[in-house]
């Protein structure tokens, strides 16, 4: 059974079309992830799934149930808000335990389970502190923990690790995971970081302009990319995509490779070293290019250079829609984006 459901869900904002004609499922269990550039209506589709938003047209169901004209209350769901929305007069603890004692939780249970969620969001030791008392981080792990110890079987979250530095993300995001399945809580995740989004989630749901754009598993995305927009937004560095007649090829930088003779002509830009690989920047035929190599690389600015890559790992788009062309039997199709 699909755990949240969107059917032709609409929100206009004037002449703005905040979300237009979205249709998802994620399913029991599973975590989606809504990806996209600021502005293309994740964040939005989040609030209409949680009640704080009542689209214009569409229907929403949690559970197999409608719950389109429900309250946020009814749909006994939890949130993480981009914001910390923590009350500055109680105590870590308390924060955290707030809506176990509005529900009238027994106090043993509150106890354990303030011990676990704040073991796992590593907030044991500042319990007894305000909220004022705290690093922005440590606010937002407030409002993560507030979220989990709830375990409503349904947890939206608007870019909960956006104040949180490199390490700490990539901790959170392996505990958020962990407990998510461990519990199996159907999560829906908004976020703007693609590595959180290929390294979380079971389904990706990118948008664009209020619309999906693709909706698939990471890999399906980083792999098979529907449209140019998806080739350029998935990945880092990302695919490069190269004009040729009515169509642009697209390769990833790791597909690209630096040899001695043949290839076609290039021009370094500029060298990223990032430890165990590099990023080579260069020009070819006057359109950006970027190569990934491994280790440290010996090549400079201005360096002229020759790029080859095997055919096989082209992907084709057709210039003007910027739709994937597929090649079957000697012949071509469109493939739309879901």
């Amino acid at each position: 059974m699909s755990a949240i459901s969107l059917d032709h869900v609409s929100k206009h904002w004037g002449s703005m079309r905040a979300v237009d004609d979205v249709s998802l499922t994620a399913e029991e269990g599973a975590l989606l992830v809504l990806l996209g550039p600021s502005g293309c209506g994740k964040s939005t589709t989040l609030r209409l799934i949680a009640g704080l938003e009542q689209p214009d047209s569409g229907a929403i169901s949690i559970g197999g149930k409608d719950v389109t004209n429900l309250t946020s209350a009814q749909r006994k769901i939890s949130m993480v808000f981009q914001s910390y929305a923590l009350f500055p007069h109680l105590s870590v603890a308390e924060n955290i335990v707030f809506g176990l004692r509005v529900r009238r939780v027994p106090r043993a249970e509150r106890d354990e389970r303030l011990k676990r969620v704040a073991d796992i969001v590593g907030l044991s030791h500042l319990l007894e502190r305000k909220p004022s008392q705290l690093s922005g981080g440590q606010r937002q792990r407030v409002a993560l923990g507030r979220a989990i110890i709830s375990e409503a079987r349904v947890c939206l979250m608007d870019e909960p690790l956006s104040n949180l530095d490199a390490k700490l993300r990539h901790e959170m995001r392996t505990e958020i995971r962990s407990l998510q399945q461990r519990l199996g809580m159907t999560m829906v995740y908004v976020t703007h970081d693609q590595t959180e989004a290929m390294t979380m989630a079971d389904r990706v749901v990118l948008m664009r302009d209020g619309r999906i754009e693709q909706n698939g598993t990471p890999e399906e995305l980083y792999n098979r990319p529907a449209t140019a927009f998806t080739a350029r937004f998935i990945g880092t560095p990302p695919m490069n995509l190269i004009a040729s007649g009515e169509q642009l090829i697209g390769i990833r930088p790791e597909h690209v490779r630096v040899v001695s003779h043949d290839g076609h002509p290039a021009r370094v830009k500029a060298v990223e070293h990032l430890g165990a690989d590099s990023i080579i920047l260069c020009e070819l035929d006057g359109q950006p290019v970027s190569v990934r190599q491994e280790g440290f690389s010996k090549s400079q600015p201005g360096d002229g250079i020759r790029l080859a890559w095997d055919a096989g790992f082209e992907h084709r788009f057709e210039k003007t829609s910027e739709r994937r062309i597929e090649f079957a039997a000697g012949e071509t199709r469109k493939v739309e984006a879901v």
